[in-house]
């Protein structure tokens, strides 16, 4: 079946040409003009992909995936006309999946659409049937939340009551880039507060862990931005 994609864009042009480039690569395309529209659309007409570009009339970019992320996991790839760091790291936080900046090659925009969507379908690539009820699977690593459990490639892991909620994390939403705090406001207490070394750390233990079992890279290092989980493959 045809990937469904979701552009929202307020410049038509923009709009037409990644549009084009979409359904020469076989995909197909609905166009929104703002992100109020992105949002209506989206609730009523759920697609496989958004595309959002950041600097939107009603709603920008940033806002909808806020809203998105409340009800659903759908990948997200913004666009800006703007290359200012703090907009990409802002942008991956609050659950984008990717970030081009204008001008694009609609060519590498459609490649980087179709690792996204690679990655979504590994997620759900094994049959739920031969799993257990709430079961966390990405590639070769399976978790079982309420069992306290990890594997990968069917070998258990032992892992600290905070390396387990670190992977958990990851796994959970596993196309995004969680910055440090990020992981320290989801994996700790609230009143708990640790210097990035010990979140580098932790991130170490798990690594060398998942190495042990034949698993080379298990979480990857966005540089600037934080970690997110590799292919798992």
């Amino acid at each position: 079946m045809n990937k469904h994609i979701l552009i929202a864009d307020d410049d038509p042009h923009i709009r037409d040409v990644i549009g084009f480039a979409l359904e020469k690569a076989g995909m197909q395309v609905t166009q929104t003009e703002d992100g109020r529209q992105a949002l209506d659309t989206f609730r009523q007409h759920p697609t496989d992909l958004m595309v959002l570009d950041i600097n939107m009339p009603e709603l920008d970019g940033l806002e909808v995936c806020r809203e998105i992320r409340k009800f659903s996991e759908v990948p997200i790839l913004f666009l800006s006309s703007r290359d200012d760091e703090i907009d990409r790291i802002l942008g991956l936080e609050i659950g984008g999946d990717d970030y081009v900046t204008k001008p694009f090659s609609p060519r590498e925009l459609v490649a980087r659409i179709n690792v996204i969507l690679k990655r979504t379908q590994q997620q759900h690539s094994k049959p739920a049937a031969e799993l257990p009820q709430g079961t966390l699977c990405h590639g070769k690593l399976s978790i079982q939340p309420e069992q306290h459990t990890a594997c990968w490639d069917s070998i258990a892991l032992s892992l600290t009551a905070t390396e387990f909620a670190m992977l958990q994390l990851f796994a959970r939403q596993p196309t995004r880039v969680f910055s440090r705090d990020s992981i320290m406001g989801n994996a700790y207490d609230s009143n708990v507060y640790v210097s990035d070394r010990t979140i580098d750390s932790h991130i170490r233990h798990i690594r060398q862990k998942f190495a042990d079992a034949g698993c080379e890279n298990v979480i990857e290092t966005v540089h600037g931005v934080g970690y997110k989980l590799a292919a798992c493959q």
